[in-house]
């Protein structure tokens, strides 16, 4: 027997009381009615408190955050409620059972420095997309892609300000509808062992495309995956971008070279193979290191989840490390044999003199500018 979705709840998560309909709770699939809530995205709202602080912490100006789509406000409720910094919160969207839960959670919480708003969102945002007006922080937490929503987004963040994505049509990113990504994204991915990073990029480079358009740079302080979702969060600076960080990933399926490049090319530099060309992508670094370091500093001030540090110190590590990244059965089944450890083949490669780091986005990768037949090498003395 279904639960009855329309049955209200209240839990916490962090240290904020949020209502949330009953069948969000215990079915598989959250309902959306009378207002979505995913409780499986926790973490990636607990990254998001971690780095909206570590993002305000010594931001000069207004801390304004819009959510153009809020839901019932999960979100927005504990910017408001657990960063004490923040000056005002607005949470908008179209769905009215939505906004009435989210003020209601509002009021369970005593929220001073909240409000909200029932419009389409691209509508909400144009509101804010003039001088003063602007957010500081601006979310956008779609379903599916939000790309259709990137242009006014961004003009609704003030210079310096923050942008916060999400995507979740994966299957997309992943290569298995390369027409729906090359609209979507103006590029397309490879299958790949390190598909998530090509799809990060990939949504950086479109976010990237449409700055590119309004006189716009952005600079990538961190990214975020987990199974059901991508995120990516880009400082947005109001002026022309300074260098052209959107190029290609070049992947050889034969031998398993792959390389960063800006231009394309179509034959593998170690084996003159058929490439694989993922892109137009963004190419530049996806975190910065001095941000990552801040939202560490951050984590002791908020109740999250103890991965957030565990991912962290990876991002710490692979920040200044070369795009893309190998997997330990990668690596086992070019040698055809069992995988090797992951602190043994960091170890290995950092005494022969190449760089090595494990990567946040997998928990058996490893980043290196040591080439896979270097690799391969390496461990078969």
């Amino acid at each position: 027997m279904q639960t009855n979705v329309k049955e209200i709840i209240e839990i916490t998560e962090g240290a904020t009381k949020i209502l949330v309909p009953c069948g969000s709770m215990d079915e598989k699939v959250p309902p959306r009615d009378p207002a979505f809530f995913n409780p499986m995205a926790k973490l990636n709202r607990d990254f998001s408190i971690i780095a909206y602080s570590a993002f305000w912490k010594n931001f000069q100006g207004p801390k304004i955050f819009l959510d153009g789509l809020s839901g019932l406000g999960a979100r927005g409720l504990r910017v408001a409620n657990e960063i004490k910094k923040t000056d005002k919160v607005i949470c908008n969207d179209v769905n009215p059972s939505a906004i009435k839960l989210c003020e209601k959670s509002a009021a369970i919480n005593n929220l001073q420095n909240f409000q909200t708003s029932e419009n389409e969102v691209c509508k909400f945002f144009n509101a804010y997309s003039t001088k003063n007006e602007r957010g500081s922080i601006i979310d956008l937490d779609p379903f599916g892609s939000p790309t259709k929503y990137l242009d006014c987004a961004i003009r609704a963040t003030m210079h310096g300000g923050l942008l916060s994505a999400t995507a979740t049509d994966l299957q997309v990113l992943h290569g298995l509808f390369n027409m729906a990504c090359k609209r979507r994204y103006s590029g397309v991915p490879v299958k790949t062992k390190y598909a998530n990073e090509i799809a990060l990029r990939l949504i950086l480079g479109c976010i990237c495309l449409v700055a590119y358009r309004l006189d716009i740079q952005i600079v990538p302080l961190f990214v975020d995956n987990a199974m059901h979702y991508y995120r990516t969060y880009v400082k947005i600076l109001n002026r022309p971008a300074q260098e052209d960080n959107i190029g290609y990933i070049l992947h050889c399926k034969l031998c398993g070279h792959r390389s960063i490049e800006k231009n394309q090319s179509f034959s593998c530099e170690l084996c003159n193979s058929k490439i694989d060309i993922a892109g137009p992508l963004w190419i530049g670094k996806l975190f910065d290191k001095e941000f990552v370091k801040t939202m560490l500093e951050e984590i002791p001030n908020y109740t999250v989840s103890n991965r957030c540090e565990k991912t962290l110190q990876k991002c710490l590590l692979e920040s200044d490390m070369p795009g893309t990244y190998f997997t330990l059965d990668e690596i086992a089944s070019k040698m055809k044999v069992a995988p090797i450890g992951l602190e043994k083949i960091i170890k290995k490669l950092e005494m022969a003199g190449f760089l090595a780091s494990q990567t946040s986005l997998n928990p058996t990768g490893f980043r290196t500018n040591c080439k896979i037949n270097q690799i391969c090498e390496l461990f078969a003395n």
